[in-house]
């Protein structure tokens, strides 16, 4: 007997379960937000978890000697920090530490407060 899974549910590695339930807390609070906006919360989020990763891999190296192979110098310290710097913002793309997220509902949160009172024209 072959037992097979439904096509129409979601694998579990895609995260589209995780984004329903993210979607489902938010509930109503983004409701008054535009796209553009849900957006520009996630993208701030984002890059402010990716400096705050990228803080705690300059500090973590500081704490150990240089590389004995390399020589260390001038032009590996810039080295070093871009690459730390992406490394970081790869983390980030890859889910982090779960900072963007908090951040990201807590932006939303407050953006649909003030949109309520306070309608921007432009968009």
């Amino acid at each position: 007997m072959e037992i097979g899974i439904p096509q129409d549910i979601p694998a579990a590695g895609d995260g589209a379960a995780d984004k329903a339930r993210q979607l489902q807390k938010l509930g109503n609070a983004a409701a008054g937000l535009s796209e553009k906006q849900r957006l520009q919360a996630k993208k701030v989020s984002q890059d402010f978890e990716a400096l705050f990763v990228g803080m705690m891999l300059k500090s973590m190296r500081s704490t150990v000697g240089e590389d004995k192979m390399t020589g260390g110098g001038h032009g590996e310290e810039t080295f070093r920090s871009l690459l730390d710097q992406e490394y970081a913002t790869a983390a980030v793309k890859r889910g982090g530490i779960g900072l963007a997220k908090q951040i990201e509902k807590e932006i939303i949160r407050q953006e649909s407060r003030t949109s309520g009172r306070v309608v921007d024209r432009r968009e």
